[in-house]
């Protein structure tokens, strides 16, 4: 099955996807949250351009395990989610995984203005490879 990873931001979600045999993460695309509805008719065209079977979305927290704001608007842009799409939705814990992307793509070399358009993109990339190399039983649905 091929899984479809979102990197949740007010302003820009990064979008990940699988191969069809669960190996390997690649980028896709980072989709800007002009108006709600445009948001998520072009994030379930994407869904079904992809062909995706599921849906994991990062959730933030604080690196106690503690949530914060982002948590909260992460949860309630996933109930939205949820309303439109029948696909299950997984929980991936995505600590840091901005910053850990952001400092990837800069060892790369990219500039910092590169390094801004796709840093979204590398956070989904992060966060589905942490899902996918998650046992099945320990996944933990939305």
């Amino acid at each position: 099955m091929r899984f479809l990873a979102i990197d949740y931001g007010i302003k820009r979600c990064g979008i990940a996807v699988s191969d069809a045999g669960e190996s390997f993460a690649f980028p896709r695309r980072t989709l800007e949250r002009k108006t709600k509805a445009l948001f998520f008719e072009e994030l379930l065209h994407l869904v079904e351009e992809e062909q995706a079977g599921a849906i994991v979305v990062g959730l933030p927290l604080h690196t106690d395990g503690t949530e914060c704001l982002m948590t909260t608007q992460t949860r309630h842009f996933v109930q939205s989610l949820k309303r439109r799409t029948t696909l299950p939705v997984f929980w991936m814990n995505e600590v840091l995984s901005s910053a850990e992307a952001e400092g990837e793509l800069a060892g790369m070399g990219l500039s910092p203005a590169k390094v801004k358009s796709v840093v979204d993109q590398q956070a989904a990339v992060l966060i589905l490879e942490s899902f996918l190399n998650q046992p099945a039983g320990r996944r933990v649905l939305a």
